[in-house]
């Protein structure tokens, strides 16, 4: 099996993602950093994986982990292990975890939060509308970035001081370029600067999914104080991220693609179908870190080994034909059936999927009602991607307000 090593530029996305596909539904991949996994990168298969019982998040698991092959200065060290919560535990422990999460997520309490949304988002044009008139503006950072991160920082509890410090880290936390020897005091810094939100918590509840976690863990429902920090972090990383690129991306798509834009402006086309299809065709996180094999396990005609690594690479299988068709290469509002699973699959699934849906669903429209002018203020070949290998997450997405 030829080893694909991925890119920690992230140059070229689209093609390291046909060269995953290419090398059928189990590749060989060599993460940044010289660590070795496996990824499955077509849609059939990473179903069936991602609810096989064989497949669990238990680090200790791993043959390279079990070796002391993978140190703890390695960039992606947060990521393969970033501490006790639903994202590492499966069975009872997961479900023990995840269960205050999802209640608090379900579509019909996320749609609660729509009049919220709409305030956040009517705030942000403001601001857009108020810049410097004929200058281009970084739309991800002045509109993609702050709506979901207010919006995952009032559903949890999170002081607005502490967004600066959070995308100071965040920054370090995903890049593949973090230099090793930063690693480890980033990584303190998160669990310091979250251990101090939960503290705050404690001394000051208020009504936010943090203190409802905390009073959980009082009532009895035994969620440790890590679980709490960790379960945190993961929330509000997980909470904006995917959500930002969501946003970004369906710009760029509905700005590449003029005819299926107006087809959506006129209203021919619901914007649910925008967002939907982004999630396929440019899917916000491209890699996920990351799971190991109990046993031997078939995918195809090859096998993943005892106690290695797999992978679920999301822009390789967002694009498998055999799932959508020969035209699965395409972005096409239009396109139905949409049977995608960018947001995860089984008892993984992403509970914050509802939000980035509602998010995105008000955003976009209210965007283009204000801006409806909006054009991409440089070509598309000079749009770079960060060096993340989970996420499709650009640099900055310069555009032309009108």
């Amino acid at each position: 099996m030829t080893r694909i090593a991925l890119d920690p530029f992230v140059t070229d996305l689209d093609g390291e993602s046909a060269r995953l596909r290419a090398a059928g539904p189990l590749a060989e991949v060599e993460l940044p950093g010289g660590v070795h996994c496996y990824a499955v990168t077509h849609h059939a298969e990473a179903r069936q994986l991602l609810t096989d019982s064989r497949i669990v998040k238990d680090i200790n698991v791993w043959n390279a982990w079990q070796r002391g092959e993978i140190p703890m200065d390695w960039p992606l060290i947060g990521l393969a292990n970033p501490g006790r919560s639903m994202l590492t535990v499966d069975g009872a422990d997961h479900r023990r975890l995840r269960t205050l999460v999802a209640q608090a997520l379900t579509v019909k309490r996320v749609e609660r939060l729509r009049a919220g949304v709409e305030a956040l988002t009517a705030a942000s044009l403001d601001r857009l509308a108020a810049l410097p008139k004929g200058e281009p503006v970084d739309l991800k950072a002045e509109f993609a970035y702050p709506l979901p991160m207010n919006v995952i920082s009032e559903l949890m509890g999170v002081d607005s001081a502490d967004h600066p410090r959070l995308k100071e880290l965040f920054e370090k936390f995903f890049s593949t370029q973090t230099p090793p020897e930063e690693v480890p005091q980033m990584m303190a810094d998160l669990g310091e600067l979250f251990t101090k939100i939960v503290d705050d918590k404690r001394e000051n509840p208020g009504d936010d999914l943090t203190s409802a976690l905390i009073a959980a863990s009082e009532d009895g429902d035994q969620l440790t104080g890590e679980e709490i920090v960790n379960t945190l972090q993961l929330i509000i990383a997980a909470g904006h991220e995917t959500t930002i690129s969501l946003i970004v991306n369906a710009v760029v798509a509905l700005q590449t693609h003029p005819e299926q834009r107006e087809q959506v402006l006129g209203g021919q086309v619901p914007w649910e179908n925008v967002i939907e299809e982004t999630l396929r065709w440019n899917t916000p996180t491209s890699h996920v870190l990351i799971r190991f094999a109990t046993e031997d396990i078939e995918v195809g005609d090859k096998v993943l080994p005892k106690g290695e690594a797999l992978i679920v690479s999301f822009g390789a299988l967002g694009r498998d034909e055999a799932q959508h068709g020969p035209t699965a290469g395409d972005f096409d509002v239009t396109r139905s059936p949409n049977r995608h699973i960018a947001f995860g699959h089984g008892p993984h699934v992403c509970p914050g999927a509802a939000l980035s849906r509602l998010e995105a669903g008000v955003a976009l429209p209210a965007l283009y009602e204000r801006f409806p002018e909006l054009k991409l203020a440089v070509p598309t070949s000079e749009l770079r991607n960060k060096p993340i290998v989970t996420q499709n997450d650009l640099h900055e997405l310069p555009v032309d307000l009108g």
